[in-house]
């Protein structure tokens, strides 16, 4: 029998690619493929990449530099390494990587990935192989399920893709350009996924897309079935004690998501909702669709059913045109909102795009001294949201054994790492898995510190012995 070759995955960006990673590794696994942490010892090194953060096309080019110098020591080793770019990088810039980087082996877009061992196969016959068309068939129905054993080792949270791609067309984005047309995969394809983590082990299931609030899958009633429906018969599923989803649109929260933060214990009340901008002016340079004030009454109608829900966002800052009103603007949406968190860029131009291609650019330095006001606004929201907790007993749901000898590391329902000390003659790996109360003594920069307010059942197991 063949030794294992070795496969090292980088992924950059959202949590798709995340996603994507982990079922590239699942289509690689019956080839003969086993996961390393080492690019040195790597028999295939796959850099899946994202086309939203600045520069990012130049960052995988000089990643790949790197790549040919580890190429070169291991071929001075007598040993074969292959090079794969997959992702939106991969998509929206395929052929200039085959051009620029002729290390590469093969360059896969995020629609195409299930056809890795045979592009594998392809470059090792001609050299080389570039697959970056949206192919007809949905490669959800030719993904492999991962074994049981992986899924336990991946741990207690996964996510799911319910969507793909993006049709709303935003003038600064290449979601659709590089992962196509909306498309929603059918409930029960949902079902039987979140079933089958549930069924090995994972009690917290993340629903990611594009756009995942425009979710329109096939239901088994013959109709298309909302998020807020799917989310309805994810929570009956044994074993899911929580459920997130991410990202949203603010035009497309429809009354049966809201329903679903007021009836579903399970749903989380934190929801992650980018704005963009706060000036009406630079949202429909932007093609967003909504205004400011739109936004700030899907917030109300999200708080009128959970007061508990908190937010965070994304913000762009010196699009084409911004003036000093306009980020004004902004600053005021975010303190009226008050975010748990969010995340702030300076804008950047995309080739393709329409604000590639507009004028009246911002500086360089003004859009730093922005940036640098707007995240010192969300930081200072963070720091108390984060302080508030500090006395109170809030649920964590536990994944795994902290650094330190006999602590306990889990998230809280608003993301927030959660760092406890079970006490004495309690094994940490028994609460893995667990929703348990925990008092908050103290922070410890976005940590939480506290100790358990109840004591956990005498049954309790670790997942593992289980089997669950």
């Amino acid at each position: 029998m063949a030794p294992p070759r070795k496969l090292h995955i980088k992924s950059y960006g959202c949590q798709m690619n995340v996603y994507d990673a982990q079922r590239m590794v699942d289509v690689l696994t019956p080839e003969g493929f086993v996961e390393t942490a080492s690019v040195d010892d790597a028999d295939l090194v796959i850099l899946n990449t994202c086309h939203i953060r600045e520069k990012a096309s130049e960052k995988v080019y000089s990643e790949l530099g790197r790549l040919r110098q580890a190429r070169d020591e291991a071929a001075q080793n007598g040993r074969k390494m292959q090079i794969a770019v997959a992702g939106c990088v991969a998509q929206a810039e395929g052929e200039e990587i085959v051009r620029r980087a002729p290390v590469v082996d093969v360059v896969v877009g995020p629609q195409s990935y299930h056809h890795l061992p045979q592009l594998l196969a392809r470059a090792d016959a001609q050299g080389r192989a570039l697959e970056t068309e949206f192919p007809v068939e949905d490669k959800f129905g030719f993904l492999p399920q991962p074994a049981p054993a992986t899924i336990r080792a991946r741990g207690i949270s996964a996510f799911v893709t319910v969507q793909e791609g993006c049709d709303k067309f935003c003038t600064f984005c290449v979601v659709p350009y590089t992962r196509g047309a909306e498309v929603s995969r059918p409930v029960g394809a949902i079902i039987a996924d979140v079933e089958r983590l549930a069924d090995n082990g994972v009690r917290e299931i993340t629903l990611i897309g594009q756009n995942v609030n425009a979710y329109h899958g096939d239901g088994p009633d013959g109709h298309a079935w909302t998020l807020g429906r799917l989310l309805q018969r994810l929570a009956a599923v044994p074993g899911i004690v929580r459920l997130r989803y991410s990202t949203s649109h603010p035009n497309d929260v429809d009354d049966d998501l809201i329903a679903a933060h007021r009836d579903l214990a399970a749903l989380m009340p934190f929801v992650h909702l980018p704005v963009q901008s706060g000036s009406d002016r630079i949202l429909a340079a932007m093609n967003r669709k909504h205004s400011a004030a739109d936004y700030r009454r899907v917030i109300d109608r999200f708080r009128a059913v959970q007061p508990q829900i908190a937010f965070s966002s994304d913000f762009i800052v010196g699009f084409p045109g911004e003036t000093e009103v306009d980020f004004a603007a902004t600053l005021a949406l975010v303190t009226q909102i008050g975010y748990a968190g969010a995340y702030s860029f300076k804008y950047s131009p995309r080739p393709g795009t329409p604000a590639a291609d507009m004028q009246d650019m911002v500086p360089a330095a003004v859009m730093d001294e922005r940036l640098e006001r707007l995240q010192q606004l969300i930081d200072r929201q963070q720091s108390a949201f984060n302080k508030a907790a500090i006395g109170q007993t809030v649920d964590v749901l536990f994944e795994r054994a902290g650094r330190k000898p006999g602590q306990i590391v889990g998230r809280t329902a608003y993301l927030q790492p959660a760092h406890v000390f079970p006490g004495p003659g309690m094994a940490p790996d028994a609460l893995v898995g667990q929703v348990l109360p925990v008092r908050i003594d103290s922070l410890e920069r976005y940590s939480l510190l506290g100790e358990l307010a109840a004591t956990p059942p005498q049954h309790a197991r670790p997942l593992a012995a289980t089997g669950a």
